[in-house]
């Protein structure tokens, strides 16, 4: 992912509406972009600070900001390990089917 595709993802980022795929590239272009961390950062302080503002709450948008970003490596790491889980499962049915067709065979 580039900056340019980044930058026009962050809106979706905030609203939490990226799947698995997009939410991946996305963590990893920002986590290693200074210029784009820096982008979402001031987005999200724009967009969410004025939700609290006209709600009229309190708030802390840096450690907000920091937990949306943590909840999203904590989603990929789970997505990323039931795919793990799924393909281990894939390669013992086929191991399986396989030896019962052996057996068969034999």
């Amino acid at each position: 992912m580039d900056c340019r595709e980044c930058e026009k993802q962050i809106p979706d980022f905030i609203s939490r509406k990226m799947d698995y795929p997009r939410m991946k590239r996305f963590t990893d272009h920002v986590d290693a972009c200074e210029s784009c961390r820096e982008e979402l950062v001031i987005q999200y302080l724009i967009r969410e600070g004025l939700i609290h503002l006209e709600e009229g709450d309190s708030f802390d948008l840096q450690r907000e900001l920091r937990e949306r970003m943590e909840e999203a490596h904590r989603k990929i790491r789970v997505y990323e390990g039931t795919l793990r889980v799924g393909t281990v499962f894939e390669v013992l049915t086929m191991a399986g089917i396989l030896g019962i067709v052996v057996w068969i065979l034999l």
